[in-house]
């Protein structure tokens, strides 16, 4: 791949929220949430464990409870002790964690507010297929539910953009992406479900061009996670996030009204 430029932003995070059991931070794109294909890179785990190096020392283990794409910026819960994964754990695996996103899409939609509910499944498992990891809406596919409402409708250089506020219920691969693109209203920059897979394939072998920038506008998915809140210790924990810099950027670049 081409390294010339980033793929969108520096690794980066920050703590939104800590306790001596877990530690919430906002991680940017693209940084990876753990090492992945035995690739050497900056991960968030990597960078939690150096973050809290002494309590590591002493015997700390971090774990992922939630875990975001690469290109998804925003929230993500990190246990520090065997009891605070197993509680999360279980909070995870019950659907008692409440988690909200904002989405930029392409285009004004008819609807403002509507719930998705088409079952999803690897695309791969029915179709040959390009994307290995590529999701589609099929009969035979996992149910779940997504939840969206217009938070604000604009132009920018002539072309409409919608930003979306998503609540998915369930939580299967890529769900927000593929609902979003189904329902007509791809999210901006997202290269297997927007304009073309084409580019995808094209940034794997290419890395990113400005014939992707073009028809892409963004060198990632304008997809934020912007609210986690789960259970610990009977009570309920509630964490925000503004949304990150690039996508704040690109809102300012609207049409004056």
């Amino acid at each position: 791949m081409n390294q010339d430029g980033p793929i969108a932003c520096v690794p980066w995070f920050r703590v939104v929220a800590e306790s001596p059991e877990w530690i919430v931070v906002s991680k940017a794109a693209p940084l990876i949430v753990h090492p992945s294909n035995g690739k050497s890179e900056p991960n968030l785990l990597q960078g939690i464990e150096t973050l809290l190096c002494y309590e590591v020392a002493n015997g700390m283990k971090a774990a992922l409870i939630n875990r975001l794409d690469r290109e998804t910026s925003g929230l993500t819960l990190i246990a520090k002790t065997p009891t605070a994964t197993r509680q999360l754990g279980r909070a995870m695996q019950r659907r008692q964690m409440h988690k909200e996103y904002t989405a930029i899409v392409y285009g004004h939609p008819a609807w403002e507010q509507t719930v998705c509910e088409l079952p999803i499944l690897r695309q791969g498992e029915v179709m040959e297929t390009r994307i290995w990891l590529k999701q589609c809406i099929h009969p035979q596919g996992k149910k779940c539910r997504t939840e969206f409402r217009v938070l604000r409708r604009f132009t920018r250089n002539g072309e409409p953009f919608s930003i979306i506020r998503c609540i998915p219920l369930t939580g299967r691969t890529h769900q927000i992406r593929v609902h979003l693109a189904t329902l007509g209203s791809p999210i901006v920059g997202d290269k297997i479900y927007g304009p073309s897979e084409d580019c995808y394939l094209e940034f794997i072998h290419k890395g990113w061009t400005s014939e992707l920038e073009t028809r892409l506008l963004l060198p990632r998915h304008a997809l934020h996670a912007c609210v986690l809140d789960f259970p610990f210790d009977e009570e309920l924990i509630h964490t925000q996030d503004e949304l990150s810099p690039d996508l704040e950027e690109f809102i300012a670049g609207a049409d004056r009204e």
